[in-house]
């Protein structure tokens, strides 16, 4: 996940000024490897409902990892694995249609991953991810903006880092077609999907000898 890299202006040897990338020292000392805390970490999305309000769900149970270099940002990496059965809407009818067949069909895919594979830096805080999201048996590229939030010490003694963000995804491109007409026109379920991100990942500890 290459999030450290800064941008200043500097002259050049004509007189302009030239934006050069620049590692932030204080992020560049966050370099290591990390993962993410399922505890305190919210995978989650939203999608229309019969054209006229919003349905939010999450899902409960995911694992990943995060390989930050603060010198070198191309070098870094991020890893999520998302178990599908997990996913939790507050309507366990509604949920039972989610994990079948018409939709995720979880006793045959029963993971969402996502593996990233390039990023850059939007302005200040604010990052782009991009990588392939797998849903079922399909595999497309996605772009993830993010923000992230700083670093911090907790109580335990973990050395933590915090993103948060999201993107917009069309489900169809995923085979993810269901749907079911409505009377006044329109459709039950909106094709685009938006997914949020609140990441919080610990950094690891060496292991002993």
């Amino acid at each position: 996940m290459s999030l450290f890299s800064r941008k200043s202006e500097s002259a050049a040897t004509t007189g302009s000024a030239t934006a050069v990338a620049e590692v932030n020292p204080e992020l560049a000392a966050l370099t290591g490897d990390y993962t993410i805390d399922p505890t305190h970490t919210s995978i989650g999305f939203t999608v229309r409902h019969a054209m006229v309000t919003n349905v939010r769900g999450v899902f409960g149970t995911h694992e990943g990892t995060l390989s930050l270099d603060g010198s070198k940002p191309e070098n870094s990496t991020a890893s999520i694995d998302v178990e599908l059965n997990s996913i939790d809407t507050g309507a366990p009818d509604r949920d039972g249609h989610l994990r079948s067949a018409d939709f995720f069909d979880v006793e045959n895919f029963p993971r969402m991953t996502f593996r990233s594979t390039a990023a850059e830096q939007l302005g200040g805080d604010r990052y782009r991810i991009t990588g392939d999201l797998t849903i079922k048996d399909v595999t497309k590229p996605l772009s993830i903006d993010l923000e992230f939030n700083g670093s911090a010490t907790d109580p335990y003694g973990n050395e933590r880092v915090g993103f948060e963000g999201g993107t917009t995804i069309s489900r169809s491109d995923w085979g993810l077609t269901w749907n079911a007409a409505l009377e006044s026109g329109g459709v039950v379920v909106s094709d685009k999907v938006k997914l949020v991100f609140d990441i919080s990942a610990i950094r690891n500890k060496p292991q002993a000898g």
